[in-house]
């Protein structure tokens, strides 16, 4: 099951889907952490520290971080996991992972249905606002259940469109029609504005809350819970069996 139906305005069919995202992130990485600093409404290095803090990450724990980007979650993780865990970053593009490397992470490449771990080698699987660019959301909810110790948690951030029109309203209006020429603005890259044109289009067009806790429950995972902040940020958790079938 794909988060979104194919974006006509990127690609013509799902197997250009990867390669076409691997290129906006590519071209647009050095610019990625100025852009995503306007538009995070209030929610950044805190806030993915908390979340994490709320799944129980802590000192020696082992977080695998997909999609990882420039690292900001990772960077997050570090400090809580301490010189007894460790924080390891998975992410399909080169660019990504370059800048990754330059913040003090650790980054491989993978993509989330494709995870490069051992079966049961990580306490706590986290994806920060990129589960959108996933091919197949049960894949993917799959591959990270089979990474994770028994007991061990998914976490997912994710940005969803509010169901009230005015609410989606507001959101559109500033992820679609102030972003992208910010962007465009702040660092005179075309391929940055059109990766924030991109964000808008496939949040606007992903599956609804029930139907990616229906596809974490459906991969195993156990206690399959959202927690929402400004109606807008989602946090998503699931749990693996504490005893393997």
């Amino acid at each position: 099951m794909p988060p979104h139906g194919v974006l006509h305005r990127y690609y013509s069919e799902p197997a250009q889907r990867q390669s076409v995202v691997n290129g906006l992130f590519d071209d647009s990485a050095r610019y990625y952490d100025r852009v995503t600093g306007l538009m995070c409404l209030g929610t950044g290095l805190s806030y993915r520290r908390q979340a994490l803090r709320r799944v129980g990450v802590g000192p020696g724990s082992r977080v695998l971080d997909v999609a990882c980007g420039t690292g900001q979650v990772s960077r997050a993780a570090i400090p809580l996991v301490g010189p007894t865990g460790y924080v390891l970053g998975v992410d399909p593009s080169t660019g990504m992972r370059r800048v990754a490397a330059a913040r003090g992470v650790t980054a491989v490449e993978g993509t989330a249905d494709r995870l490069p771990a051992a079966d049961a080698s990580v306490d706590v699987v986290v994806m920060g606002y990129a589960l959108r660019h996933a091919a197949d959301l049960r894949a993917a909810f799959r591959e990270m259940r089979r990474v994770l110790r028994p007991g061990g948690v998914v976490l997912i951030l994710e940005i969803t469109a509010p169901a009230a029109a005015p609410a989606r309203f507001l959101l559109r209006l500033y992820l679609e029609w102030i972003v992208p020429p910010a962007t465009w603005l702040l660092t005179g890259s075309r391929r940055a504005r059109d990766l924030m044109s991109y964000y808008w289009d496939s949040i606007d067009r992903c599956v609804p809350p029930a139907m990616i806790m229906e596809a974490m429950r459906e991969s195993g995972l156990m206690e399959v819970e959202r927690r929402r902040c400004l109606g807008v940020f989602n946090e998503y958790s699931g749990r693996a069996p504490v005893s393997r079938p």
